[in-house]
Protein backbone atom coordinates (compact mmCIF):
# COMPACT_ATOMS: atom_id res chain seq x y z
CA UNK A 1 0.00 0.00 0.00
CA UNK A 2 1.10 3.73 -0.46
CA UNK A 3 2.54 5.43 2.31
CA UNK A 4 -0.26 8.09 2.41
CA UNK A 5 -2.60 5.27 2.66
CA UNK A 6 -5.41 5.26 5.74
CA UNK A 7 -4.10 1.71 6.40
CA UNK A 8 -0.18 2.58 5.94
CA UNK A 9 1.49 0.31 8.83
CA UNK A 10 -1.28 -2.17 9.47
CA UNK A 11 -1.01 -5.57 9.34
CA UNK A 12 -2.87 -5.38 6.10
CA UNK A 13 0.11 -3.29 4.66
CA UNK A 14 2.38 -5.47 6.20
CA UNK A 15 1.48 -8.60 3.90
CA UNK A 16 -0.85 -7.97 1.42
CA UNK A 17 0.92 -9.30 -2.25
CA UNK A 18 -1.43 -7.34 -4.74
CA UNK A 19 0.42 -9.26 -7.47
CA UNK A 20 -0.70 -12.48 -5.83
CA UNK A 21 -4.49 -11.16 -5.12
CA UNK A 22 -4.76 -9.77 -8.49
CA UNK A 23 -4.31 -13.05 -9.71
CA UNK A 24 -6.26 -15.44 -7.55
CA UNK A 25 -9.51 -12.42 -8.91
CA UNK A 26 -9.08 -13.36 -11.97
CA UNK A 27 -9.13 -16.59 -12.00
CA UNK A 28 -12.02 -16.88 -9.17
CA UNK A 29 -13.92 -14.29 -11.98
CA UNK A 30 -12.69 -16.13 -15.45
CA UNK A 31 -14.28 -19.27 -13.75
CA UNK A 32 -17.35 -17.49 -13.12
CA UNK A 33 -17.61 -15.50 -16.53
CA UNK A 34 -20.28 -17.50 -18.43
CA UNK A 35 -22.65 -18.23 -15.80
CA UNK A 36 -21.87 -14.45 -15.11
CA UNK A 37 -22.59 -13.99 -18.10
CA UNK A 38 -26.13 -15.63 -17.98
CA UNK A 39 -26.79 -13.70 -15.00
CA UNK A 40 -26.40 -10.32 -16.85
CA UNK A 41 -28.42 -11.13 -19.80
CA UNK A 42 -31.00 -11.98 -17.96
CA UNK A 43 -30.79 -8.30 -15.97
CA UNK A 44 -30.46 -6.71 -19.20
CA UNK A 45 -34.14 -8.32 -20.44
CA UNK A 46 -35.11 -7.40 -16.58
CA UNK A 47 -37.55 -4.30 -15.61
CA UNK A 48 -33.96 -3.12 -13.61
CA UNK A 49 -31.94 -2.38 -16.61
CA UNK A 50 -34.41 0.97 -17.05
CA UNK A 51 -33.70 1.58 -13.51
CA UNK A 52 -30.23 1.46 -13.77
CA UNK A 53 -30.30 4.27 -16.81
CA UNK A 54 -32.52 6.01 -14.64
CA UNK A 55 -29.13 6.21 -12.53
CA UNK A 56 -26.80 6.87 -15.28
CA UNK A 57 -28.82 8.81 -17.95
CA UNK A 58 -29.31 12.30 -15.76
CA UNK A 59 -25.28 12.23 -15.98
CA UNK A 60 -24.41 11.44 -19.46
CA UNK A 61 -27.26 13.86 -20.51
CA UNK A 62 -24.67 16.58 -19.62
CA UNK A 63 -22.12 15.98 -21.78
CA UNK A 64 -22.96 16.42 -26.06
CA UNK A 65 -21.45 13.37 -26.68
CA UNK A 66 -20.32 11.60 -23.98
CA UNK A 67 -16.96 9.71 -24.07
CA UNK A 68 -17.97 6.99 -21.17
CA UNK A 69 -15.49 4.08 -19.95
CA UNK A 70 -17.18 1.38 -17.68
CA UNK A 71 -14.24 0.36 -15.08
CA UNK A 72 -15.09 -3.67 -14.25
CA UNK A 73 -17.79 -4.11 -17.06
CA UNK A 74 -17.24 -8.00 -16.59
CA UNK A 75 -19.89 -9.12 -19.08
CA UNK A 76 -20.43 -5.90 -20.62
CA UNK A 77 -24.17 -5.10 -18.83
CA UNK A 78 -23.66 -1.08 -18.81
CA UNK A 79 -21.90 -0.89 -22.52
CA UNK A 80 -24.89 -3.14 -24.20
CA UNK A 81 -27.81 -1.39 -22.04
CA UNK A 82 -26.35 2.04 -23.48
CA UNK A 83 -25.69 0.82 -26.87
CA UNK A 84 -29.75 0.38 -27.31
CA UNK A 85 -29.85 4.23 -27.19
CA UNK A 86 -27.25 4.39 -29.33
CA UNK A 87 -24.32 5.31 -27.07
CA UNK A 88 -21.22 3.89 -27.42
CA UNK A 89 -19.05 2.74 -24.07
CA UNK A 90 -15.61 1.18 -23.28
CA UNK A 91 -15.42 -1.35 -21.34
CA UNK A 92 -12.10 -2.33 -19.26
CA UNK A 93 -11.66 -5.71 -17.17
CA UNK A 94 -8.98 -7.63 -15.20
CA UNK A 95 -10.47 -11.06 -16.49
CA UNK A 96 -9.76 -12.39 -20.22
CA UNK A 97 -12.84 -14.89 -20.21
CA UNK A 98 -15.33 -11.77 -18.81
CA UNK A 99 -13.92 -10.01 -21.48
CA UNK A 100 -14.37 -12.77 -24.08
CA UNK A 101 -18.05 -13.24 -22.76
CA UNK A 102 -18.96 -9.55 -23.49
CA UNK A 103 -17.99 -9.67 -26.57
CA UNK A 104 -20.38 -12.66 -27.02
CA UNK A 105 -22.94 -11.14 -25.44
CA UNK A 106 -22.79 -8.06 -27.10
CA UNK A 107 -23.01 -9.61 -30.46
CA UNK A 108 -26.09 -11.79 -28.96
CA UNK A 109 -27.63 -8.23 -28.70
CA UNK A 110 -26.83 -7.03 -32.41
CA UNK A 111 -23.43 -5.17 -31.54
CA UNK A 112 -20.91 -5.81 -33.12
CA UNK A 113 -17.29 -4.62 -32.57
CA UNK A 114 -17.96 -3.74 -29.47
CA UNK A 115 -14.95 -1.73 -27.78
CA UNK A 116 -13.95 -4.17 -24.60
CA UNK A 117 -10.79 -4.73 -23.47
CA UNK A 118 -8.58 -6.72 -20.90
CA UNK A 119 -7.31 -3.80 -18.54
CA UNK A 120 -6.49 -3.44 -15.09
CA UNK A 121 -8.69 -0.61 -13.18
CA UNK A 122 -5.52 0.53 -10.75
CA UNK A 123 -3.03 1.19 -13.82
CA UNK A 124 -5.28 2.03 -17.76
CA UNK A 125 -3.75 2.11 -21.01
CA UNK A 126 -5.56 5.45 -21.91
CA UNK A 127 -4.13 8.90 -22.24
CA UNK A 128 -5.83 11.57 -19.41
CA UNK A 129 -8.50 13.30 -19.88
CA UNK A 130 -9.82 10.51 -22.18
CA UNK A 131 -13.20 10.25 -21.01
CA UNK A 132 -16.27 12.54 -20.07
CA UNK A 133 -18.17 9.28 -17.59
CA UNK A 134 -16.63 6.72 -15.73
CA UNK A 135 -19.14 3.86 -14.65
CA UNK A 136 -18.04 1.26 -12.27
CA UNK A 137 -20.63 -1.48 -10.36
CA UNK A 138 -19.44 -3.71 -8.03
CA UNK A 139 -15.69 -3.45 -8.42
CA UNK A 140 -13.88 -1.04 -6.26
CA UNK A 141 -14.74 -3.88 -3.41
CA UNK A 142 -12.15 -5.65 -5.09
CA UNK A 143 -9.09 -3.67 -6.01
CA UNK A 144 -6.74 -4.34 -3.76
CA UNK A 145 -5.58 -0.42 -3.81
CA UNK A 146 -8.49 1.82 -3.72
CA UNK A 147 -6.50 5.02 -3.38
CA UNK A 148 -4.37 3.88 -6.40
CA UNK A 149 -7.64 3.76 -8.53
CA UNK A 150 -9.23 6.72 -7.38
CA UNK A 151 -6.08 8.65 -8.18
CA UNK A 152 -5.87 6.53 -11.59
CA UNK A 153 -9.46 7.81 -12.83
CA UNK A 154 -9.11 11.13 -11.92
CA UNK A 155 -6.05 11.24 -14.46
CA UNK A 156 -8.01 9.49 -17.25
CA UNK A 157 -11.10 11.68 -16.60
CA UNK A 158 -11.72 15.13 -18.45
CA UNK A 159 -11.84 18.04 -16.71
CA UNK A 160 -15.72 18.39 -15.74
CA UNK A 161 -15.95 14.86 -15.94
CA UNK A 162 -18.20 12.62 -13.68
CA UNK A 163 -17.28 9.37 -11.55
CA UNK A 164 -20.34 7.13 -11.01
CA UNK A 165 -18.93 4.16 -8.92
CA UNK A 166 -22.08 1.62 -7.52
CA UNK A 167 -21.49 -0.53 -4.71
CA UNK A 168 -21.46 -2.08 -1.32
CA UNK A 169 -19.49 -2.34 2.19
CA UNK A 170 -19.10 -5.81 1.80
CA UNK A 171 -16.31 -5.71 4.10
CA UNK A 172 -19.20 -6.19 6.65
CA UNK A 173 -20.81 -9.32 5.13
CA UNK A 174 -20.00 -12.88 4.81
CA UNK A 175 -21.23 -14.48 1.71
CA UNK A 176 -21.50 -17.83 2.49
CA UNK A 177 -23.43 -17.03 5.53
CA UNK A 178 -25.55 -14.61 3.90
CA UNK A 179 -26.71 -17.09 0.73
CA UNK A 180 -27.06 -19.52 3.21
CA UNK A 181 -29.62 -17.70 5.04
CA UNK A 182 -31.55 -17.11 1.88
CA UNK A 183 -31.55 -20.15 0.67
CA UNK A 184 -33.56 -21.30 4.02
CA UNK A 185 -35.78 -18.64 3.85
CA UNK A 186 -36.20 -19.59 -0.03
CA UNK A 187 -35.62 -15.60 -1.21
CA UNK A 188 -34.76 -15.39 -4.59
CA UNK A 189 -31.33 -13.02 -5.12
CA UNK A 190 -28.04 -12.69 -7.43
CA UNK A 191 -26.23 -15.13 -5.30
CA UNK A 192 -28.63 -17.95 -5.74
CA UNK A 193 -27.25 -21.14 -7.10
CA UNK A 194 -23.32 -20.44 -6.63
CA UNK A 195 -21.56 -23.65 -5.15
CA UNK A 196 -20.12 -23.50 -1.33
CA UNK A 197 -16.61 -23.46 -2.83
CA UNK A 198 -17.51 -20.54 -4.71
CA UNK A 199 -18.95 -18.45 -2.19
CA UNK A 200 -15.71 -19.36 0.01
CA UNK A 201 -13.30 -18.05 -2.13
CA UNK A 202 -15.09 -14.55 -2.79
CA UNK A 203 -14.77 -14.47 1.26
CA UNK A 204 -11.04 -15.05 1.33
CA UNK A 205 -10.53 -12.83 -1.91
CA UNK A 206 -12.61 -10.09 0.20
CA UNK A 207 -11.59 -10.75 3.25
CA UNK A 208 -7.39 -9.92 2.43
CA UNK A 209 -8.26 -6.99 0.77
CA UNK A 210 -7.61 -3.28 2.74
CA UNK A 211 -10.87 -1.90 1.78
CA UNK A 212 -12.54 -4.45 3.28
CA UNK A 213 -11.57 -3.52 6.61
CA UNK A 214 -12.35 0.53 5.60
CA UNK A 215 -16.54 1.42 5.83
CA UNK A 216 -18.09 3.01 3.28
CA UNK A 217 -18.35 5.08 1.68
CA UNK A 218 -17.26 6.86 4.40
CA UNK A 219 -13.85 6.24 3.41
CA UNK A 220 -14.46 6.44 -0.31
CA UNK A 221 -15.07 10.34 0.29
CA UNK A 222 -12.14 10.88 2.24
CA UNK A 223 -10.07 9.33 -0.87
CA UNK A 224 -11.90 11.09 -3.21
CA UNK A 225 -11.44 14.61 -1.75
CA UNK A 226 -7.70 13.52 -1.71
CA UNK A 227 -7.76 12.28 -5.44
CA UNK A 228 -8.86 15.87 -6.31
CA UNK A 229 -12.57 15.16 -7.07
CA UNK A 230 -15.16 17.76 -6.16
CA UNK A 231 -19.15 17.58 -5.43
CA UNK A 232 -18.39 14.09 -4.15
CA UNK A 233 -22.29 13.11 -3.08
CA UNK A 234 -22.89 9.94 -1.55
CA UNK A 235 -26.07 8.31 -1.35
CA UNK A 236 -27.36 5.00 0.56
CA UNK A 237 -30.34 4.56 -1.34
CA UNK A 238 -29.68 2.79 -4.34
CA UNK A 239 -30.81 -0.30 -3.63
CA UNK A 240 -34.09 0.58 -2.79
CA UNK A 241 -34.44 2.36 -6.35
CA UNK A 242 -32.54 -0.43 -8.68
CA UNK A 243 -33.96 -3.47 -7.08
CA UNK A 244 -37.80 -2.78 -6.06
CA UNK A 245 -38.45 -6.64 -6.15
CA UNK A 246 -36.29 -9.11 -4.63
CA UNK A 247 -35.76 -11.54 -7.83
CA UNK A 248 -33.22 -12.99 -9.35
CA UNK A 249 -31.38 -9.87 -10.35
CA UNK A 250 -31.57 -8.95 -6.63
CA UNK A 251 -28.28 -8.13 -4.39
CA UNK A 252 -29.07 -8.92 -1.08
CA UNK A 253 -26.12 -6.36 -0.07
CA UNK A 254 -27.39 -2.84 -0.04
CA UNK A 255 -26.23 -0.74 -2.20
CA UNK A 256 -24.55 3.02 -2.35
CA UNK A 257 -24.24 5.62 -5.33
CA UNK A 258 -21.24 7.63 -5.49
CA UNK A 259 -21.00 10.91 -7.86
CA UNK A 260 -17.76 13.04 -8.06
CA UNK A 261 -16.37 15.37 -10.82
CA UNK A 262 -12.92 16.41 -11.74
CA UNK A 263 -12.70 20.42 -11.46
CA UNK A 264 -13.09 22.39 -14.83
Amino acid sequence: MEAQSPLAGTAFAAVLDEDAVEDRVVRYWNARAEGFAETREAELGSAEAKLWLREILPVLRRYEAPRILDIGTGTGFFPILLSKLGLRATGIDLAPEMVAEARKLALRHGFANHDFRVMNAEETEFEAGTFDVILTRNLTWTLPSLPRAYREWFRVLASGGTLLNFDADYGLVNFARLTGELEEEGVENAHEGLEAEELRACDEIKDSLPVSAMRRPEWDEVLLAESGFVSVETDLGLSDRVYPVRDATWNPVPMFRIEARKPL
